[in-house]
């Protein structure tokens, strides 16, 4: 079965994005051990699933870096080489290239593509996916990537769990420009 695998900035408080939605908070200036973190953590995977809101800002910065030589370089080619599902309960279509629109049953088409063959799967959110995905039991590996940073308030991606979700840690790195990555494994109940 193929591995979804969740891979977001937080704050040290624990949100994803500020109030509105703003992503100026997060470290963008990585060197090159986080890049290559990145790089080995995205190498088996051939699936990224993500919100519509997050798909309107993703897929066109991936898709206008490719188109600079300037900044254009593996991980961009990955970006938009790579197979993406857009979920969405309001649009029903798009231009958006090497995408597939879904507009229902979330947790029924997830688990449908975990079943299929390929590599792994990730998901870069936005909040209310991320959210929607943790709630439903559907991630399999947590890659939190904590800014040094607090906002005081914000989107955060736990919030919608009835129950707590026990987690094993799998590994921490710390990396010089003041992130670290914390990697998690959802400890379900039997």
């Amino acid at each position: 079965m193929r591995k979804l695998k969740l891979q977001m900035q937080v704050s040290i408080d624990g949100f994803v994005a500020g109030p509105n939605g703003e992503m100026d908070w997060p470290i963008s200036d990585w060197d090159e051990e986080l890049k290559n973190y990145v790089m080995e953590l995205t190498a088996p995977v051939d699936l990224i699933l993500i919100g519509r809101k997050l798909a309107d800002h993703f897929i066109p910065t991936w898709a206008a870096r490719a188109g600079d030589p300037d900044v254009a370089d593996i991980f961009t080619h990955k970006m938009n080489d790579t197979e993406k599902v857009v979920f969405s309960r309001t649009q029903t279509e798009h231009g958006w290239k090497n995408t597939v629109l879904i507009n229902e049953n979330l947790e029924e088409e997830i688990n449908r593509l975990k079943r299929s063959s390929g590599g792994d799967i990730i998901t870069y959110g936005g909040s209310g996916m991320a959210a929607s995905l943790i709630t439903r039991n559907l991630i399999d590996e947590y890659h939190l990537f904590i800014n040094p940073v607090a906002l005081g308030k914000g989107l955060p991606i736990f919030h919608l769990l009835e129950q707590k979700l026990s987690m094993k840690l799998i590994s921490t790195t710390s990396f010089a420009c003041g992130i670290v990555v914390l990697c998690y494994q959802p400890q379900h109940q039997g």
